[in-house]
């Protein structure tokens, strides 16, 4: 076992193990179980989150024993990362690694659970939320700034962001994060990061308009290349989907 703690979280390091150790039989349910599971568990007074990401296939446990870092790692040390540049994300607190001699097994990555107001899933879903137009310039603004920040979300999708309202502001915190990089973004690499984000040319235009604003660059230039991009990404995604269908009908039969 393999274990990175937060400084500050050292002197808990008993308990975090316990929750490890007991993951599979203690814990709050949290969330979408599909993929990964997640837990809440109870730490000296706070709520911390706890992921469990499954292990991966052979090929992959190979990789992340000898060539790769694995999510739980990339979790924590992106955290890390941008907080240095103080984007917001939860607190992150430790991450856990099983491994065999030849092969990778298990990890955990720990942090703060942080209450939300909403999520950007819900913008895509409710038009009529309060400060509907506000939220969503608020936002693509805060993906401005990641950008101008040489930061690239590669999950920049609907649940992966939590918004909190505070009194004169919103702020916006990502979560999942094991995949991104940090490096110089041209325009058409900072367009496609919205791509993922809705269906609503509504909110393509909004955003779109913003991102204008905000980077000098024109309306137009933005919007085709961002409607593009949204739509070809949602033939790729049903694309996909239709295929899965398929295989799981030949399976059947």
């Amino acid at each position: 076992m393999k274990r990175v703690f937060q400084e500050t979280y050292r002197s808990f390091k008993n308990e975090l193990d316990g929750f490890i150790q007991n993951f599979d039989t203690s814990g709050e349910d949290f969330g979408n179980q599909d993929r990964n599971s997640l837990k809440l568990f109870h730490l000296n007074g706070q709520v911390v989150n706890i992921k469990s990401f499954r292990v991966p296939n052979l090929i992959n446990q190979v990789a992340y024993k000898f060539f790769r870092k694995s999510k739980a790692q990339r979790s924590f040390e992106y955290a890390n990362k941008l907080t240095s540049l103080n984007v917001g994300t939860p607190e992150p607190i430790a991450y856990y690694e099983f491994k065999t001699l030849f092969l990778f097994k298990k990890s955990y990555y720990i942090s703060e659970q942080l209450d939300c107001d909403l999520t950007y899933r819900e913008l895509t879903t409710n038009f009529d939320f309060p400060d509907y137009e506000n939220i969503l310039r608020a936002f693509t603004r805060f993906t401005f700034d990641l950008h101008e920040k040489n930061i690239h979300f590669l999950d920049h999708s609907p649940g992966n962001t939590l918004i909190k309202k505070t009194r004169k502001e919103y702020n916006f915190f990502l979560v999942d994060l094991n995949r991104m990089e940090f490096k110089t973004l041209d325009f058409e690499t900072r367009i496609k990061n919205f791509s993922k984000l809705t269906i609503h040319r509504y909110m393509v235009e909004i955003m779109s308009d913003e991102y204008a604003k905000c980077s000098g660059e024109s309306y137009n230039r933005i919007f085709n290349l961002m409607w593009k991009e949204t739509e070809a990404f949602q033939e790729k995604y049903h694309r996909k989907r239709r295929l899965k269908k398929k295989l799981k009908f030949w399976k059947r039969n």
